[in-house]
């Protein structure tokens, strides 16, 4: 969460564009890169970008035990939930892999605080009520961190960043266009202050 200020969220139907993709992030200066296991090319998707140096590749949307132990197999280096279950969550913490799991609302927190986890996923960001949620959610649980994903623009992005629990945003913007598009879009993701 900390390695830049926006995690691409990556949703890939073909592995052949992976490491393309990839490369082209990672010039523009985003070097943390969410791939989503929405696809059947997600798990090759995973292994073509972790030849391209200076990526740091991690899956998303893990929903159970046998995603996460597919997506470490696959080389993955964090794990991204859109929720927080103990069941999910069990396998993960004893493995030591870096985990992000979703939030919405306190009792979600509660649940991580006892796992003894302290950052999270504020997903669906836009859809369960922005910023203004976020800020009354924070203000209880002050030890918590924060990466706002679902809704967050290039335009937006700035006034997440500027509240200080939140430590980057998610982001499926960076991954349109032609690759000089992506790298454009990389950059100035890649300027942004927190």
């Amino acid at each position: 969460m900390t390695a830049g200020p926006v995690i691409p969220v990556l949703v890939i139907d073909d592995a052949a564009t992976a490491r393309p993709l990839a490369e082209a992030l990672v010039r523009g200066g985003i070097r943390t890169l969410e791939v989503t296991l929405r696809t059947p090319a997600a798990l090759d998707a995973i292994r073509e970008m972790k030849k391209v140096d200076g990526a740091i590749v991690g899956a998303g949307t893990v929903v159970n035990p046998g995603q996460f132990q597919d997506a470490v197999d696959a080389g993955a280096e964090f794990i991204v939930s859109p929720g927080l279950t103990e069941k999910l969550a069990a396998p993960i913490l004893e493995s030591g892999v870096p985990f992000l799991p979703g939030i919405a609302n306190a009792g979600d927190i509660m649940r991580g605080l006892d796992l003894g986890l302290t950052h999270f996923k504020f997903f669906p960001a836009e859809a369960s009520g922005g910023l203004k949620a976020l800020k009354a959610l924070a203000a209880p649980f002050y030890q918590a961190r924060f990466c706002p994903t679902g809704g967050i623009t290039l335009a937006s992005a700035p006034e997440w960043l500027a509240f200080d629990p939140v430590l980057c945003v998610g982001g499926s913007w960076l991954a349109t266009g032609t690759m000089a598009e992506v790298e454009a879009k990389a950059r100035a993701a890649a300027e942004l202050k927190r």
